[in-house]
């Protein structure tokens, strides 16, 4: 499976796209078994808030039933298609993303972010920058209305964030939360609609989060974080050259 002419535009235009239906049911399947299996077991209620920033059944993070989402299905060539042949690492760990219903009448909150940076819960260091190529999403469950702990992206902030960076510089990311957020006039979050198998495909620069949960049932989902084979060594250009790690989409952004 390959990105089209149109997908790869609109990855370029709004820094990320949907493609339905990439993952087997029997995948999907397979997947929420083995989470709701240890969910059974019992969460502990004192690593909750680790969990969510960093992954849920964290015993499962490297199975395959998890890594295979992305390695056994065609998913790999997809994001082979934007990032080119054989030039991602191997990817061996998945986040568990699960946004469980809040009780009673809670505040709606959309907060977005960029990875990589540190917080007190993440693992990331302090003053580490921990950019990648690209967040890969597959959806476990349908996602079908607002609110219900969607994925929120706010569109061409990639552009954004590479112009902020490239006059102003990278370093306000190693402060890390909230302040290490560059300050930009950003459009409005989309919260994305979902169904089992769909996928995402996501520039590393693209602010995004989640969305508070009112709905019935909880979202699953598992998010993989793609690197360029040669990233430990252009991390810090790519940040203010976009396209420098997306070699599929070149021809659409480079006029050489």
């Amino acid at each position: 499976m390959e990105l089209t002419e149109e997908q790869k535009h609109e990855i370029v235009k709004r820094g990320f796209v949907k493609v339905p239906g990439v993952v087997p049911k029997q995948k999907i399947d397979a997947a929420l078994r083995a989470i709701n299996a240890s969910f059974g077991e019992g969460i502990d209620p004192n690593q909750l808030v680790t969990f969510r920033a960093q992954s849920f059944c964290p015993e499962l993070r490297q199975d395959p039933v998890i890594t295979g989402l992305l390695n056994d299905t065609p998913a790999w060539s997809l994001a082979e298609s934007a990032i080119g042949k054989g030039r991602i690492k191997p990817v061996e760990l998945g986040q568990l993303a699960i946004r469980f219903p809040v009780a009673g009448d809670p505040e709606l909150r959309l907060g977005g972010h960029l990875d990589g940076r540190h917080s007190p819960t993440n693992g990331v260091p302090k003053d580490d920058i921990r950019n990648f190529t690209m967040l890969f999403g597959v959806a476990l469950s349908d996602v079908s209305q607002a609110w219900s702990g969607n994925l929120a992206l706010w569109p061409g902030t990639h552009v954004l964030y590479e112009r902020y960076f490239r006059e102003q510089g990278f370093e306000i990311l190693r402060k890390g939360g909230e302040e290490g957020m560059p300050s930009i006039e950003e459009p409005e979050a989309e919260q994305q609609m979902a169904h089992a198998g769909d996928v995402f495909l996501v520039h590393y620069q693209i602010k995004h989060g989640t969305v508070t949960n009112i709905s019935p049932l909880p979202r699953y989902a598992i998010y993989f974080r793609l690197n360029h084979v040669d990233h430990d060594q252009q991390k810090f250009e790519a940040l203010t050259d976009i396209w420098l790690e997306w070699e599929e989409v070149w021809p659409l952004v480079r006029p050489y």
